[in-house]
C-alpha cells in the first residue's frame, strides 16, 4: 500500500475524535495540519473552470420519475397513474402537476430522461450515483462494512483530490448526514484517496432547526485566547528552529479554519432574514404519515429540507467548492414509494421539494450565483412503470430522470427520453458515470484525467462523457 499522506486512512466519516487523533505537535490537538498536508501536492492542470461550486441533491429512496419529470399521460392507467402532466415555462415541455413552483422555472432548468444502470438494491445504486461507478461487490445493501482502501471515492472527494492546492477553507462539505443503513453507503467519502479527502459533515438539528460541525469545535478547555496563545508558542518555536518544520503551513491553514468568520456564519442560518427561510420552507413540518410506516419521523426529517438548500447556498457564498445535501437519510421516510405512492408523494413528499429547490434556484439567481453554481438533483434511481398491487412503484434504475440547473445550462433542455412506459431509453441513454463526468467537465477537469487508487493503479475520475449539448459553452 503507497506511503503516501494522501492515503490516510481512518473512519469514513471524519469527526472530531480524527482530528484529535491524527494530531502530531505536542497536544495541539488539532487534526487539520495533517489533513491540509496531504492535500498540499501539486495538482494537474486543468482546463478553464466554467463553475464555481456544485450544489448536489441527492434524493435517497428513488424518487418516481413518472410523477415528476417525466409522466406519460398516453399510457395505461396501470403506468400512467393518478397525477397529471402540467404545463411549464418552457413551450411543450411538461411536468408532474405537484411541482407547481418547479414548472415556472424550468425556462432555467435542463432534464435527462434517460438516466439508466444495473444496480437494483438502495445501497449498490447509491454508490453506483454519487460515485459515478458500482462498487465492487456488485448490487447489494451495504450491511457489512466496505474496506476504504477499496471504496470508490466521491465526485466531491476527487474534485477536492484534483484542486488540493486550491486555497478553500472547506473543499467539500456534506449534510445534514451520512446516507447509511447498519453502516455508511460508499461512494460518500475519500474511499481510496484516504480521510484527508472525506466531506466536512454539517450535522442538523431538526428540532431547533439549526447545524453544527464538530470538527470546528474546539477541544474541551481550549479556548480560543489559549489557541491563540499556542499559534504564538508554534511562531517562537518556528523561529527558534534552525529548519522550519513541513508542517508548519498546514497547522497555519488549520488556525485559519478554526477562526474563520465565513464558515461561522454560513452555519449560523438564524443569520437569514425569516423571509428567506420561510421561502425555503422553515416552520414546514408534518407529524403526520399516511400509512404509519415511520410514525413521527417523517414530519422530523422533513423539518430541515428547505432549510438544508438554503444551508447550501450559504456555504457556496462562503466559498465552498461542492456542497452534497442528502435528501432522507434511510429506510422509511424517503422517497422509496413501495406502498401508497401518490398518497406519499402528494401529501409529503412534493410539496416541499417543490418549494425547497424552486427557492434555491430563485435565491442563487437574485444573488448572481446561479451561473457560477450548478446545482444537480438526482435519485439513486426511478419507480416501476407499472403500479403495484398497493398503490406503489418499486425500484427502477433502468430508466430515471435527472435534473440540472444552472452553471450554464441550456434552460428548458431535454437531453433523452424514455419509451411510452417509462421503462427505457429510448434515445441517448446516460449512465451516472455521464453526470459526473458532467460535472467534473464544468469544474474544468478533463474527465479522463487518472488518479491513483490504494494499489498505485490509475483511476479515471469519470467512467462517462459529458453532457456538452446542455450547456451553452
Amino acid at each position: 500500500m503507497p506511503t503516501n499522506p494522501d492515503h490516510v486512512r481512518d473512519d469514513p466519516l471524519v469527526d472530531r475524535r480524527l482530528f484529535l487523533q491524527m494530531s502530531g505537535l505536542g497536544g495541539l490537538g488539532l487534526a487539520l495540519p495533517q489533513l491540509l498536508q496531504a492535500q498540499a501536492v501539486v495538482e494537474p492542470r486543468a482546463a478553464r473552470s466554467r463553475i464555481k461550486a456544485c450544489i448536489l441533491l441527492f434524493c435517497y429512496g428513488g424518487p418516481s420519475h413518472l410523477e415528476t419529470w417525466d409522466p406519460k399521460p398516453n399510457a395505461p392507467r396501470e403506468v400512467r397513474g393518478e397525477f397529471r402532466p402540467a404545463a411549464t415555462s418552457v413551450p411543450g415541455l411538461r411536468i408532474g402537476e405537484h411541482l407547481p413552483r418547479m414548472a415556472k422555472l424550468m425556462h432555467k432548468v435542463a432534464l435527462v430522461r434517460s438516466m439508466h444502470h444495473g444496480m437494483r438494491n438502495h445501497d449498490s445504486a447509491c454508490t453506483q450515483t454519487l460515485a459515478g461507478r458500482a462498487l465492487f461487490r456488485g448490487d447489494t445493501e451495504n450491511f457489512s462494512p466496505v474496506g476504504e482502501s477499496v471504496s470508490p471515492p466521491s465526485c466531491g472527494a476527487l474534485l477536492s483530490y484534483l484542486r488540493r492546492r486550491r486555497p478553500a477553507e472547506l473543499p467539500h462539505a456534506a449534510l445534514p448526514f451520512f446516507i447509511r443503513n447498519l453502516f455508511p453507503v460508499p461512494g460518500q467519502a475519500g474511499g481510496f484517496l484516504g480521510a484527508a479527502y472525506n466531506p466536512f459533515l454539517i450535522q442538523g438539528d431538526p428540532d431547533t432547526w439549526s447545524y453544527r460541525a464538530e470538527m470546528l469545535r474546539l477541544p474541551e478547555g481550549l479556548t480560543r485566547q489559549r489557541l491563540g496563545q499556542r499559534e504564538a508558542l508554534l511562531d517562537v518555536l518556528s523561529q527558534g528552529a534552525q529548519q522550519r518544520t513541513p508542517l508548519r503551513p498546514f497547522y497555519d491553514k488549520a488556525f485559519r479554519l478554526l477562526e474563520s468568520e465565513a464558515v461561522r456564519r454560513a452555519l449560523d442560518i438564524e443569520r437569514e432574514p425569516l423571509t428567506v427561510r420561510e421561502r425555503y420552507g422553515f416552520g414546514r413540518r408534518d407529524e403526520r404519515f399516511l400509512d404509519d410506516q415511520s410514525g413521527g419521523e417523517l414530519g422530523h426529517a422533513m423539518a430541515l429540507r428547505g432549510q438544508n438548500l438554503l444551508l447550501a447556498r450559504r456555504l457556496v457564498e462562503a466559498g465552498v467548492p461542492f456542497v452534497s445535501v442528502y435528501d432522507f437519510k434511510v429506510q422509511g421516510a424517503n422517497w422509496d414509494t413501495h406502498g401508497n405512492n401518490f398518497a406519499r408523494l402528494k401529501r409529503h413528499l412534493l410539496p416541499p421539494a417543490d418549494q425547497a429547490l424552486s427557492a434555491l434556484l430563485e435565491d442563487l439567481d437574485q444573488r448572481g450565483l446561479l451561473a457560477s453554481t450548478l446545482v444537480v438533483g438526482v435519485g439513486e434511481f426511478g419507480r416501476t412503470p407499472k403500479i403495484n398491487a398497493n398503490a406503489g412503484r418499486d425500484h427502477w434504475p433502468d430508466c430515471y430522470s435527472a435534473i440540472l440547473a444552472g452553471g450554464g445550462v441550456q434552460g428548458g433542455a431535454v437531453h433523452g427520453s424514455s419509451d411510452r412506459l417509462g421503462a427505457y431509453p429510448a434515445s441517448d441513454p446516460v449512465a451516472p458515470g455521464d453526470l459526473a463526468a458532467t460535472i467534473f467537465w464544468r469544474f474544468g477537469i478533463d474527465p479522463s484525467t487518472e488518479v491513483p487508487d490504494s494499489l498505485g493503479r490509475p483511476f479515471k475520475v469519470a467512467e462517462g462523457s459529458p453532457l456538452t449539448t446542455l450547456f451553452r459553452g
